[in-house]
């Protein structure tokens, strides 16, 4: 339904003629419309208003004209604007046509160039190529050359300094060449055989010129070693440790050190001799040249203390090295430097016991050689020339001992007599013991093996006391059975207290016993014999014990009559009474209380024995005696015992 058109506040519909006027429409629509929330209208106002400067019905009627005068000259003015802009546009354009002009013409030469150059680019790209495959071979020819080829600074450090030496820098480089060597074993199983074998061949050579150079370097380092104050130079531990792999440079180079260190162990012993220590301290050993047996021991002394020294110094000088090789040389090497002290420690010593004569002495000075002999034994070789001559000396001093004591001994010997009536050991007897005490007491204090020791006693003995036995015996040749027997028995025990004191004499000890025994058996004998014979009982005895059952009754037996019989028992009574008053005068002379006890004791025996078996036949019935006068054969060893 159309809407119908009012009058403007009133409400009032208007009459239709009056709806389609166009004015009235344009008046309506004003009226209508919301100025005040207009704001396109609004801002057309405001730009308007500075136009009209009064309010007047001309201003009014001419604002039409007036802004359309002035829209006029705004168009006016921006045609002029923009003809301005559009001559430079023309401008730009015309510049942008030559432009174009210009880069069709460098992209036709361009096209035409680049047929010109396809080959040129193409050959270019394959150098590019090339280039980059050159570049990482270049790479691995300089890693192969890092892993294969020595640096310049290894190298200048393998051709030694100007003075011909080495440097610390010196045994890398040569690690480094052994590892270049070996690596090449691993580049041989490649397909690369000819550069290893020329890398080898140079890392070879390089090795070489290395070993003579470092062999050179440690002949004169070892030339400076003959001194007494060694400063071993740090890089001489691995120079020698570097030689391992060379052990014919290696025993070459050990020569040089044993040349110098021996020359200066010779000197150094001399100085010792004839010039003492520093300051005098201490004083020259041959001082001591009259006493041998102290000149001798300091030398021994000094050797041994040096042998010390050399040792150290050389396993310190080799303390790198692997142990089986120290193992190889330590004693070798101190064999040879300790085989130069041999001559002058020889020859003094034979001049020291030339002036000596004393037994005791040269046997203390064979015990002091080979003391030190087993001492050092450990520190050199089996055959070292210093441990021959140390026992080349011993056996020399050792016959010279025996030498010199068979000589005492027998000028000792010489001067026993026969001995007094009191049948004790003559004053030859004891010194002989007496110079055997000392040499026993000097070889008891010796550190020397078990098996030297008994060795060595069992000439002594021989060299003493066999040729003194001897002579003992011959000079009692004219004494009785049984004062030679008290007299040996005597001699005996004073060898026996003499050498029961020391140890390694139980063969000996065992000799002499036996022999006592032997003369004790003398003694015993003879006592026993007196004892029966001054009784009568003797020949009873000898009659009793012989006497058979077949011949007969014993008292039919010429001399075993029952008086006869009565007559020595009753002697025998007397015995039994004082046994004392019936022992021997020799007895007597026994220098042994243990020896008379036990001669008396067994004296005892014998005549108990005897009496036994005269008793036994006495009353045995068959023999036919009448009752005698006896006593039982208990009673008697009651008495006796």
């Amino acid at each position: 339904m159309a809407a119908v058109a009012e009058a403007p506040g009133t409400g009032v519909p208007l009459p239709a003629q009056v709806q389609a006027n166009p004015i009235t429409k344009k008046l309506n629509k004003i009226l209508d419309s919301k100025i005040e929330t207009d704001q396109e209208l609004l801002d057309a106002l405001e730009t308007v208003s500075p136009f009209l400067t009064e309010n007047t019905l001309q201003r009014r009627r001419n604002l039409r004209r007036d802004l359309e005068q002035r829209s006029l000259e705004t168009n006016i003015r921006f045609l002029n604007s923009f003809r301005k802009v559009r001559d430079a546009v023309e401008g730009v354009t015309k510049d942008v046509d030559e432009m174009s002009k210009c880069c069709e013409a460098m992209t036709n030469r361009l096209r035409a160039t680049k047929e010109q150059t396809r080959d040129l680019l193409n050959q270019t790209t394959s150098l590019q190529n090339q280039s980059k495959r050159v570049e990482k071979r270049a790479e691995i020819v300089t890693a192969f050359l890092g892993a294969f080829q020595l640096k310049p600074e290894e190298a200048k450090a393998l051709r030694g300094t100007a003075d011909g030496g080495i440097d610390r820098n010196f045994f890398p480089a040569l690690n480094r060449v052994r590892e270049i060597h070996a690596d090449c074993k691993q580049l041989l199983r490649t397909s690369q055989h000819a550069a290893a074998l020329e890398i080898m061949e140079k890392m070879a050579a390089a090795h070489e010129a290395a070993y003579e150079l470092l062999y050179r370097w440690i002949q004169r380092e070892c030339r400076l070693l003959n001194v007494d104050f060694v400063d071993l130079n740090p890089l001489l531990y691995q120079a020698f440790e570097a030689m391992q792999e060379r052990p014919v440079l290696f025993k070459y180079s050990l020569d040089e050190y044993n040349t110098a260190r021996r020359s200066h162990v010779v000197r150094a012993f001399i100085d010792a001799l004839t010039r003492g220590g520093p300051g005098g301290v201490p004083k020259p050993i041959e001082l001591l040249s009259h006493d041998p047996l102290r000149y001798v021991g300091d030398m021994l002394a000094w050797v041994h203390q040096a042998m010390a020294s050399e040792r150290e110094t050389l396993q310190t000088l080799l303390k790198a090295c692997k142990p089986e090789v120290l193992e190889e040389y330590v004693l070798p090497v101190l064999s040879h430097i300790t085989e130069g002290l041999c001559r002058p420690f020889k020859v003094r010593v034979e001049q020291a016991l030339s002036s000596e004569n004393q037994p005791v002495a040269l046997y203390r000075l064979s015990n002091l050689f080979t003391f030190y002999a087993n001492t050092i034994r450990a520190s050199l070789q089996e055959d070292a020339a210093l441990i021959r001559s140390i026992e080349e000396l011993k056996e020399l001093t050792l016959n010279m001992f025996f030498s010199a004591l068979n000589s005492s001994v027998q000028r000792m010997l010489e001067k026993i007599v026969p001995p007094d009536t009191d049948l004790l050991p003559v004053q030859g007897v004891h010194q002989i013991l007496l110079m055997l005490r000392d040499v026993l007491e000097s070889h008891d204090a010796a550190l020397v093996t078990v098996t030297d020791k008994k060795e060595n006693f069992t000439r002594i003995f021989a060299t003493v006391l066999d040729p003194m036995l001897q002579t003992l015996l011959v000079s009692a040749t004219q004494l009785s059975p049984l004062d030679v027997a008290v007299y040996m028995l005597n001699c005996l025990s004073s060898i026996y207290s003499v050498i029961s004191l020391y140890q390694y004499t139980d063969d000996r000890l065992e000799m002499i016993k036996a022999q006592m025994e032997a003369n004790e058996d003398v003694l015993v004998s003879e006592q026993a014999t007196a004892i029966l014979k001054r009784t009568g009982m003797i020949d009873l005895y000898s009659k009793a014990a012989a006497h058979q059952p077949k011949q007969g009754p014993l008292s039919a037996i010429s001399g075993m009559e029952a008086p006869i019989i009565s007559s020595a028992l009753g002697k025998f009574d007397v015995f039994l009474a004082k046994p004392d008053s019936y022992q021997m005068q020799q007895c007597s002379y026994l220098t042994s209380a243990k020896l008379r006890a036990s001669v008396q004791k067994r004296t005892i025996e014998n005549v108990l024995a005897a009496y036994g078996i005269l008793y036994a036949k006495l009353i045995e019935p068959a023999n036919n005696y009448p009752q005698l006068p006896l006593k039982s054969f208990d009673q008697v060893r009651e008495l006796l015992v």
